[in-house]
């Protein structure tokens, strides 16, 4: 059995903003000083993206009010609090858009679906997304919901475990998995390299998925996720972290990351693949979660990709930057929509070390 991928569906904030201006916003928050502001736009240059999406961006001009100039060098902006009210403002919405048109290319009413899977690690509330999804997209009250948070940017891949294992369980299940993060509500004002390389990464964007345990008939199309895997890197506990601060959600990322990933990764997936039948040659087609520029290189060497390999991770990355969780389903859209060959492999990294890998048929 296996999870059959029904529908996808994607949302982004109407407002984007270039990265260069991005970077030039950015330059007029943070407290001036030490000529700093030449690291902030060599960073951002430097992180291979050319737009970003936020809710907190005003229309026309590339503009906000929600974060102000940093008074004083101790000043940090808003408080956590306020930055949650924001998400639980922003972010239903977003999802709803996100969940509609995976129902729709799915052909399943709302009433159709039998379990709710909800992904966020960049805001929480309570009554939570599940419950603004079961009034806005009218599912059933009686549907069986579970969230998953926190877990960064394989948060996804952690959601749709949960979702082939109802449909493993139940050929009748009908699931609906949907993520969506608000990460430009955790912009830091400190001047330390970790914030000002995840203020240059992140952005905001939600994505759903639709599938149910169907058995395959011969006649069907590919994009089945068959098995998932993960990998807790060793000496990595430091590597990166996600804690919750008194002004938003703070990310630690070591410089060591990639070195990681292309010590272990590699070797690891291999034996992997080799419990499904699989050599890394049979593979057709790869989402690698973009975490960074730095993190899919690392990945190729890793594996022993070309360039060409990663070229929608990348394209993804550029377009829309970092979604932290939500990141991987617009990739795999991407390559769903392009008639990309299987089988394909969808890997993504996040706090931990951990690497959460699906494979898809």
């Amino acid at each position: 059995m296996s999870l059959r991928i029904e529908g996808i569906g994607l949302a982004v904030p109407e407002q984007s903003i270039t990265q260069a201006n991005a970077a030039e916003m950015m330059v007029g928050l943070l407290h001036p000083g030490g000529g700093r502001e030449t690291t902030v736009r060599a960073l951002y240059k430097r992180s291979g993206i050319q737009t970003r999406h936020s809710v907190l961006l005003a229309s026309g001009e590339p503009r906000q009010s929600f974060y102000r100039p940093a008074e004083t060098s101790s000043d940090e902006g808003p408080s956590t609090a306020r930055r949650m009210e924001v998400f639980e403002a922003a972010a239903p919405s977003l999802l709803h858009r996100a969940a509609e048109d995976a129902l729709d290319q799915s052909d399943l009413r709302p009433g159709d679906v039998t379990h709710l899977i909800t992904v966020s690690c960049t805001g929480v509330y309570s009554p939570g997304l599940d419950a603004s999804l079961i009034e806005t997209l009218g599912l059933s009250r009686s549907i069986e919901r579970t969230h998953v948070g926190f877990m960064g940017c394989h948060g996804f891949l952690n959601g749709l475990r949960v979702a082939r294992s109802f449909a493993e369980s139940d050929p009748s299940a009908r699931v609906l998995v949907g993520a969506v993060e608000l990460c430009s509500l955790h912009m830091s004002y400190r001047w330390d390299p970790d914030a000002i390389v995840t203020n240059a990464l992140f952005a905001d964007g939600a994505a759903a998925l639709v599938g149910s345990g169907a058995p395959r008939h011969a006649d069907d199309e590919p994009w089945r996720v068959a098995a998932q895997g993960t990998l807790l890197l060793p000496n990595s506990s430091d590597a990166m972290t996600w804690k919750v601060g008194d002004h938003g959600f703070r990310m630690t990322l070591s410089a060591g990351v990639p070195s990681l990933i292309e010590s272990h990764v590699g070797k690891w997936l291999t034996e992997w693949l080799a419990g499904h039948d699989l050599r890394m040659e049979d593979i057709r087609s790869w989402a690698v979660h973009p975490g960074g520029p730095r993190v899919l290189t690392a990945f190729g060497a890793s594996v022993g990709l070309d360039r060409s390999e990663l070229t929608v991770s990348r394209e993804i990355l550029s377009e829309y930057g970092n979604m932290s969780s939500a990141t991987l389903l617009f990739i795999i859209e991407r390559l769903r929509s392009a008639g990309a060959e299987t089988p394909c492999v969808a890997i993504a990294f996040g706090p931990g070390l951990v690497a959460e890998v699906a494979l898809i048929l």
